[in-house]
């Protein structure tokens, strides 16, 4: 079941396009300003390209590891006229991953989540679609993933290995096949990606346990606080 985003970055999603006219936004996975309505079979999966240079691990571990996110949970997508808001990125639920991403042209919301868990026949009906209400969904199978429908939210969903990648937005503003491309367009973020979408990580921070110089080499690692017959 998709958990509440945890407020470490995210900001309430209703601001972004008050903060987006302002402040802009970050083209991390984002597509060229070519609309954003369009009708059709979405393509074929899409990856960071040859051309791309890969993210550094080590790098993405430490920047998604000091916002609470796991690094294999971190996915960007590509749709036309979007990009993501920087400051929707953050954690969502224990250690997935949450971004938004926005079109000034439509002014339309494409929400990306990614969490533990799988999806399947039988529990699709029963998962909240986005973060959640309490309306019935309906769900369809659409090769490997689900579209599915509960009020006037729709999402695609894809299981991966051990996680779900959800695309999400308002049934009314945004198409399903730009849902359905955008599905199809995530993948791990690229170096100049993972720049734009992830602060660096804070300097010094800590990525082995520290030792500590007053445990005993032997027994269980606890000090001898015991008081001497003298007290």
């Amino acid at each position: 079941m998709i958990r509440a985003v945890r407020a470490v970055r995210v900001l309430p999603l209703l601001l972004l396009p008050l903060l987006l006219v302002s402040c802009g936004t970050e083209e991390a996975g984002a597509g060229a300003d070519t609309g954003d309505t369009g009708k059709g079979t979405a393509g074929a999966d899409k990856g960071t390209g040859s051309s791309a240079d890969p993210a550094d691990p080590a790098e993405l571990a430490a920047r998604a590891g000091a916002l609470g996110i796991a690094p294999e949970l971190v996915y960007v997508t590509e749709a036309p006229g979007f990009a993501v808001a920087e400051q929707s990125v953050g954690v969502f639920g224990g250690d997935g991953f949450h971004a938004a991403y926005f079109s000034q042209k439509t002014h339309a919301q494409l929400e990306l989540f990614v969490d533990r868990g799988t999806l399947t026949a039988e529990n699709c009906p029963k998962t909240q679609v986005g973060q959640g209400s309490d309306e019935s969904v309906a769900c369809e199978r659409d090769g490997n993933a689900w579209y599915r429908k509960a009020g006037g939210r729709h999402e695609y969903a894809v299981p991966r290995d051990g996680h779900v990648i959800r695309l999400v937005g308002d049934a009314k503003r945004l198409d399903r096949a730009v849902l359905r491309k955008a599905a199809k367009a995530t993948h791990h973020p690229d170096a100049a990606e993972l720049t734009a979408l992830l602060p660096p990580a804070p300097e010094g921070t800590a990525t082995e346990p520290v030792e500590r110089g007053d445990l005993p080499p032997v027994g269980d690692g606890a000090p001898n606080n015991e008081v001497g017959a003298s007290g």
